[in-house]
């Protein structure tokens, strides 16, 4: 006789991804200030303690589904044509697409707001946008290819251009990627 009661992992499995769906849907629905572990809890169809289980945080929580690519599900991959400022060009242009829309403009403030709450979201931020992996690589790209100097921080770059990149799409008026260009250029031609 099969056993057909469901325990153990594979109850565990099924609860956490139920978790991070609930959490993705109410993230985009509500935004991150109205977002609750009780709501969240309620429409996974858990307990809140089997949320507390693995997440201290409903910020631990959206860091876990920024890792998992359930907030920004584009995988922002930076070109290598051989030309350093085109391909990092192209690279925000397409961040700036998703971002420019009213839906990406609400995930990016709401991202923010959690960042500020708990760390571990602004640490898989620049992740998800693909700073840490594709840029960082397009950037030391550049150093071999003889495009940038050899001691040029690739990471504080990477993290002067999110920093950028978040300042801009926050402000009421934003002007696309057109000043983070220009920086980047200056960035690019010392």
């Amino acid at each position: 006789m099969v056993n057909e009661h469901r325990s153990g992992p594979v109850r565990s499995t099924a609860a956490r991804e139920a978790i991070l769906d609930a959490t993705s849907r109410l993230f985009h629905a509500q935004g991150y200030d109205r977002l609750t572990i009780e709501g969240i809890a309620k429409e996974a169809g858990v307990g809140k303690q089997t949320i507390y289980r693995w997440w201290p945080s409903r910020g631990a929580l959206i860091a876990d589904c920024l890792v998992d690519g359930r907030l920004i599900p584009v995988d922002f991959v930076v070109p290598d044509t051989g030309d350093l400022f085109a391909d990092v060009e192209a690279w925000l242009q397409s961040v700036f697409r998703i971002l420019e829309t009213t839906q990406g403009q609400a995930l990016l403030q709401s991202l923010v707001a959690a960042a500020a709450e708990d760390a571990a979201v602004g640490a898989h931020l620049g992740g998800s946008l693909g700073v840490e992996q594709h840029l960082s690589e397009r950037l030391r790209g550049g150093i071999r290819d003889g495009e940038l100097p050899e001691d040029a921080p690739v990471t504080q770059i990477g993290r002067a251009i999110l920093g950028a990149i978040i300042v801009e799409s926050l402000g009421r008026e934003s002007h696309g990627p057109g000043g983070i260009i220009e920086l980047i250029r200056y960035l690019f031609t010392r």
